[in-house]
């Protein structure tokens, strides 16, 4: 008997068995997942047989690394690509994606190299896509508030990425940094996949928006003893943050410009409403707040019209992209 329908055949019995939905549908869903590595041998070759169970492929991207991570997923059964330089995760999960639609996969589904996620949520993280409520499902620890094991430090940190993340991509995420991810593999093309470091995660919900894809999020658990990841939260933090700021910049210029300017200007306006009511009862001006005066409007006005500015351009531009 022909072996893919066999392993397609019993991804349906396995979500039949584990998920909480029933499978919609005759023909089997092809599910491709990709691991984007860089230096996991002592993971991978566990991370790919567990993961194998779950689904009909494995793609590892190996990005760059300089041990044997490559060789060992071969050897587990994974389908491997390898950057020789590291590009970065983004560069990683655009040739998984790439490699997953050349393999036939309806639904790609991505996942960290190092441990972190339980493979065996994955029938809960497809189900949406396979009953036609979601065309993006988000693996999220926060889901039921339930999550214990976040270190403080963490989830502090992971309130003002979600925060920023949500305000640029007009969802409401509750775990904007999760790598645990299901897509329609139609959805493919909409990613840019330009972010080089774990921002990419943020983009990636900011394209999702855009588009205007159907987005579930089903809860996740998650393991932190087994974060090998050499950079460190707070330089991880930033660096998502400054993106997503910068995303906003562009894409979302009246919130980053336009409202900030128009405060700055009523400021102004409000100290001359002021200097001028003191002026005709005969008080004299401070040239130190009159020049503060002066600059609130000057750079509130500047930005309030560099926001115009901007939105139009970006207006201009997305009606570009659907042309």
């Amino acid at each position: 008997m022909n072996q893919e329908r066999l392993k397609g055949t019993s991804i349906q019995l396995l979500l039949k068995k584990e998920g909480s939905h029933d499978v919609k549908g005759t023909s089997p869903q092809n599910v491709t997942v990709v691991l984007p590595a860089f230096n996991e041998e002592v993971s991978i070759g566990s991370i790919v047989l567990l993961t194998k169970h779950y689904c009909d492929s494995v793609i590892v991207v190996d990005d760059g690394s300089s041990d044997r991570t490559a060789a060992i997923a071969r050897n587990a059964g994974a389908h491997v690509v390898v950057h020789e330089a590291n590009k970065g995760k983004g560069a990683a999960l655009k040739t998984g994606f790439k490699a997953a639609a050349d393999l036939g996969a309806d639904i790609i589904v991505t996942m960290d190299s190092d441990g972190q996620h339980n493979p065996a949520d994955i029938p809960r993280l497809i189900a949406p896509i396979i009953d036609g409520y979601a065309e993006m499902v988000n693996g999220s620890r926060y889901l039921s508030h339930n999550d214990k094991n976040t270190p403080v430090y963490r989830r502090v940190g992971q309130t003002i990425l979600d925060t920023a993340t949500n305000m640029n991509s007009g969802l409401k995420i509750t775990d904007s940094q999760s790598g645990f991810r299901a897509f329609a593999a139609s959805t493919k093309d909409i990613f840019r996949f330009n972010a080089q470091g774990m921002a990419i995660e943020s983009e990636m919900l900011a394209d999702a928006g855009r588009f205007g894809l159907k987005i579930k999020e089903v809860e996740i658990g998650v393991r932190y003893d087994v974060d090998c990841s050499t950079i460190s939260p707070v330089k991880h933090g930033l660096g998502v943050l400054v993106m997503v700021l910068k995303d906003v910049e562009f894409k979302r210029p009246l919130y980053f410009f336009t409202a900030p300017g128009i405060v700055l200007d009523a400021g102004g306006l409000i100290m001359g409403v002021m200097f001028l009511h003191n002026f005709t009862l005969g008080t004299g001006l401070y040239f130190g707040p009159t020049v503060l005066m002066v600059l609130l409007i000057i750079v509130g006005t500047f930005m309030t019209l560099t926001g115009i500015l901007l939105h139009s351009v970006s207006a201009v531009a997305r009606k570009t992209d659907v042309v």
